[in-house]
């Protein structure tokens, strides 16, 4: 591959004709039709484990890519899904089909549907990556040890992730290009509701590496998994794969942890909040509850739960703010104050993250009392305070302890795509290596390296017997 690859790349077979859902017989002959780097039903940990030794083979391959060639491969694959945006389509067709006749909610239907708008987005993220500078070998700091003897730490892959989805097919595209950039292999187990797109968009992406780089990366790069069983096995291989990034729901997240033996990145529940202060402009307010509780509400950062001063209360502005939620299609249930202050449905719980139009409203008297609210019944995810108060923005801002925190801004601005990081790889609600949004630098680590210049090299004896003496002088990151 040439740093001008993008102008000579092969383009990819089309991908097979999708296939119908197998059955019975026709289960193996289904298996055998998998494009390579497809697991389907290994027979056991051993066989998992050879995968996924394959796919950190493929990622070593990966690295001695430069960063031009790597971005080169990506503006190949934004390419060719556009060119087989059809094939996408019908694939994703079928799955829709598929899930209306097995009457799936109407959240995991809206997460499985892969429209042309929503591909471009998609293109359009991994094309903004493959702008961005190179992110391997970035050094973060340089010291100088002694004379002629210097450490510099500096950005690498993690190795090989494991990223088990659900039902949206957009994150396998999304994800394959964030561990491409970085140098990082993928196994990708997506859910059996999006499983015709997800064999396509494989299909194409692992062709795209394969007549990109002629071959020198391996299509495992990117290896497609199907089937329970042998994920629970994967989750055992902490010496094979290096970090498992679950994206889904609480079910999912929770069974990944409770079964790895992996470092595990990734968050739970999306139980998003807006507070309305006292000092909050009504139009505005409206506005963004509309935006983060409707504009999809089936994802992890929209509002499941809106928090009103109890001032609004009194002064009768949260009625016709409920009147207008109601009014734009929200449909709102309260918790005990806000239930009993408005005459709404009381809430089942103050800790559900509904995936719909059901919006919770509760009263709070204060912005003390919404950070209490917030920690005692959030998911650490992304929260909204709506006011004109600089004094009580900043009260939240610092004090509410979750990944996200907005001013009189959407809760939908929480996604790596909007943050200009490109594509995301998922939000993370954890404390340590990422948090909120997980871009390419989330799936980089850093490594040391040091270098003597002394005709005779350093030892640590020479410093013992004061041969040697340490300087540790903190350098310019660029020589």
């Amino acid at each position: 591959l040439k740093a001008t690859a993008s102008k000579n790349v092969v383009p990819p077979a089309a991908p097979p004709p999708t296939p119908a859902t197998p059955t019975n017989g026709a289960a193996a002959a289904a298996a055998s039709a998998l494009p390579s780097g497809s697991i389907h039903a290994p027979s056991g940990p051993s066989a998992a484990a050879v995968r996924a030794v394959a796919v950190r083979d493929a990622s070593r391959q990966l690295q001695k890519l430069s960063g031009e060639e790597r971005s080169a491969l990506l503006r190949a694959i934004a390419d060719a899904l556009l060119e087989h945006a059809d094939e996408i389509g019908a694939a994703n067709k079928l799955d829709v089909t598929v899930a209306e006749q097995a009457n799936m909610s109407s959240t995991l239907s809206a997460r499985l549907h892969l429209p042309p708008k929503k591909l471009q987005t998609v293109v359009d993220g991994i094309r903004a990556l493959a702008d961005k500078p190179n992110p391997l070998g970035l050094v973060k700091a340089r010291t100088r040890v002694a004379d002629s003897l210097e450490l510099l730490q500096e950005t690498v892959a993690i190795g090989v992730l494991l990223i088990i989805f659900e039902s949206r097919p957009d994150v396998l595209p999304q994800v394959s290009a964030l561990s491409i950039i970085t140098g990082n292999g993928l196994l990708l187990k997506g859910g059996k509701e999006a499983l015709h797109t997800n064999r396509v968009l494989h299909t194409i992406i692992t062709d795209t590496v394969h007549a990109a780089t002629n071959g020198a990366v391996d299509r495992s790069i990117v290896t497609l998994l199907e089937g329970r069983t042998e994920v629970d096995q994967l989750l055992k291989l902490h010496k094979e794969i290096d970090l498992v990034i679950p994206r889904g729901g609480a079910a999912l997240v929770q069974h990944v942890m409770r079964n790895s033996s992996i470092p595990v990145l990734g968050h739970a529940d999306g139980i998003c909040h807006v507070f309305v202060d006292t000092a909050a402009q009504a139009d505005k307010a409206l506005r963004i509850i509309f935006d983060s509780k409707l504009d999809y509400p089936a994802a992890c950062n929209a509002a499941e739960t809106a928090l009103l001063h109890s001032d609004l209360i009194r002064d009768g502005r949260a009625k016709m703010l409920c009147e207008q939620l109601k009014a734009g299609g929200v449909n709102l249930v309260g918790g005990p104050r806000a239930s009993e202050a408005l005459g709404l449905p009381l809430a089942e719980s103050l800790h559900v993250e509904y995936g719909d139009s059901t919006l919770c409203v509760e009263v709070v008297d204060s912005v003390d009392e919404a950070v209490r609210h917030i920690s005692k019944w959030g998911s650490g995810h992304t929260e909204v305070v709506v006011t004109e108060d600089a004094v009580v923005a900043a009260a939240f801002l610092s004090q509410v302890d979750s990944a996200c925190v907005f001013h009189n801004a959407s809760s939908r601005f929480a996604d790596g795509f909007r943050f200009g990081l490109g594509c995301e790889v998922g939000i993370s609600t954890s404390r340590i290596h990422a948090r909120g949004p997980v871009g390419l630098e989330g799936l980089l680590t850093t490594r040391w390296r040091l270098t003597s210049g002394s005709g005779d090299g350093h030892t640590v004896g020479d410093f013992a017997t004061c041969k040697c003496k340490y300087v540790h002088a903190t350098l310019p990151l660029t020589q």
